[in-house]
């Protein structure tokens, strides 16, 4: 009789493992919502490696805010983009606002695009914002090209590395590029 006694105790247990397990993904989930929201790395004080002085772009082949241009720095691709308002690593010319990133993701180097159309970032992305944004297609990070750069959601916890600009005359040129934030390197 002992062992059957054994046995009802077991099993008047057994809710255990079900309330575990449940529980258990739960905190999973909300940890992994916390990372994706609020885990962010702020970009810090300019860390420009200098490199050579390469011409990114005609002032006049930008029209407006948000438009941009691609271009390939130390073998890194990059973005160009003009935006409404200057930030303090970009460059202003003639009262427009200029700012140049990596475009390699800093969850896995994926290479992020500009998403003008904030619908469809909302879609997409399940992210909303209030103008275009950098997006990663592989997982689904954003970045804010007003906020240097930062990452606002996804996995990605890093801000894209940021290019170092120089107006002259009617050009921009890059003259210098952040390591990876993730590992200090270039």
């Amino acid at each position: 009789m002992a062992v059957d006694e054994s046995k009802r105790t077991l099993l008047s247990y057994w809710w255990v493992l079900p309330v575990a397990g449940t529980a258990g993904a739960f905190a999973y989930m909300a940890n992994y919502a916390r990372r994706v929201t609020l885990d962010k790395h702020a970009p810090g004080p300019p860390n420009f490696q200098p490199g050579p002085r390469q011409a990114v772009a005609k002032l006049s082949e930008l029209q407006g805010p948000y438009s941009f241009r691609e271009f390939q720095y130390r073998k890194t691709p990059c973005l160009l983009m003009e935006l409404p308002q200057p930030t303090p690593t970009g460059v202003t010319v003639g009262g427009r606002h200029f700012a140049a990133y990596s475009r390699l993701c800093t969850h896995l180097g994926c290479q992020v695009n500009p998403i003008a159309d904030t619908e469809l970032l909302a879609l997409s992305y399940n992210y909303r914002a209030e103008h275009p944004m950098l997006g990663c297609p592989c997982h689904y990070s954003v970045f804010d090209p007003q906020r240097q750069g930062q990452s606002v959601f996804g996995k990605a916890l890093f801000p894209l590395a940021r290019v170092q600009l120089r107006a002259e005359g009617d050009t921009l040129y890059a003259q210098g590029l952040e390591p990876d934030p993730r590992t200090g390197q270039g």
